[in-house]
């Protein structure tokens, strides 16, 4: 990063992690005027309490860089936007992304508005995604890093947020990362990454589910309708999951088999073997978006553009429509597998990251 002649001030959420914390000492090598802050989320009572830890790596890193550090208590807007709003989306049978709505309800909203309030120029993060900023406008590109390239999780953001959002390590790969954290003697240089949703640690999602959705077990049947087998509650289960439920018929050529289908009047679950799970009939190539955000501006309806339907995967040529009364819809050049209601489906052109919207 180019270092600049006046210090505007930054306020960086840090985690505890390696990626945060590089994030904290790039813009103070470049002559920000930097802040760190942890943000305090909600964790269940039953879970494993992270925070004061992660909290304790924060501290020790802004003592090392010598910047401010402050903590901002986001657990009840944590708990109301991000947790409660992840339950009832399972209630409904769907399966949403926590990380996408913590991104949209604390990151960039109540983090973003409450540095502002307090003099911030900009948010920072350690997100590997690109800010780049054009005559026209702030783009938001995938990070360079292709194996953690976190854009996928960032589609809610928008013109107001990118204009006041740095992403310094979008340009670097995670060895990069953890290079400049030893070379500046960084006390979390060797830290693992964090896994999984932030608030749960170690508890198992179902298990976490258990706690606050009355489940029941029920039967789970094949495609012609016949039980073979028993599930925990059909909220719990993703359409293409292949693991949680227990088949008591099973012959000794079996491979796995993938849920296609829920009932969660009569609490059934259907699965088939994976040879005919990825055969047309379960692998749609159209669907209708909700919640849509366009980080710029709408897509040109005429043209081609690529779209991931989760995490990692690899981006699938589609187009775009809209209907008569405004809905958005993602037609797929090939059928998909495992497309799920709740889900996020994020829009490319290229490396830039155009929007998306949740699956309905």
């Amino acid at each position: 990063m180019k270092s600049i002649s006046k210090k505007p001030k930054v306020f960086v959420g840090m985690s505890g992690g390696v990626d945060s914390s590089v994030s904290a000492l790039l813009l103070k090598l470049a002559g920000y005027d930097v802040t760190g802050v942890f943000i305090k989320v909600w964790q269940p009572e039953n879970g494993e309490c992270t925070w004061k830890d992660e909290r304790r790596d924060a501290m020790r890193v802004a003592a090392a860089l010598d910047i401010t550090f402050l903590t901002f208590d986001f657990a009840e807007r944590y708990k109301k936007d991000v947790v409660d709003y992840m339950i009832n989306e399972y209630k409904l049978g769907r399966t949403p992304n926590p990380d996408v709505m913590c991104n949209r309800q604390i990151k960039f909203g109540s983090f973003l508005d409450e540095a502002l309030k307090q003099g911030a120029d900009f948010i920072a993060t350690g997100h590997y995604a690109q800010n780049i900023v054009t005559l026209e406008a702030s783009e938001m590109h995938e990070g360079k890093d292709p194996n953690k390239d976190q854009s996928y999780f960032l589609w809610t953001l928008n013109q107001k947020d990118l204009k006041h959002t740095l992403f310094p390590i979008g340009h670097l790969l995670k060895p990069e990362v953890r290079k400049l954290a030893e070379k500046y003697k960084l006390p979390v240089f060797d830290k693992k990454d964090s896994q999984g949703i932030c608030f749960l640690g170690h508890v198992d999602m179902k298990e976490f589910l258990k706690e606050y959705i009355q489940t029941e077990k029920g039967a789970v049947l094949d495609a012609h309708g016949a039980i073979i087998g028993e599930h925990d509650g059909s909220l719990l289960y993703t359409i293409g999951e292949r693991h949680g439920f227990r088949l008591t018929i099973t012959r000794p050529d079996d491979t796995p088999h993938y849920i296609v289908a829920k009932d969660l009047e009569k609490n059934i679950i259907t699965v088939v073997p994976q040879d005919i799970f990825k055969k047309g009939d379960y692998m749609p190539k159209t669907v209708e978006l909700t919640s849509v955000n366009w980080t710029i501006t709408e897509p040109d309806l005429t043209k081609s553009y690529e779209a991931r339907s989760r995490y990692r995967q690899q981006k699938q040529t589609c187009r775009i429509s809209k209907g008569n009364s405004g809905q958005y819809s993602v037609s797929f050049d090939q059928p998909q597998t495992a497309l799920t209601p709740g889900q996020s489906i994020v829009i490319y052109s290229g490396s830039k990251c155009i929007g998306g919207g949740i699956l309905s």
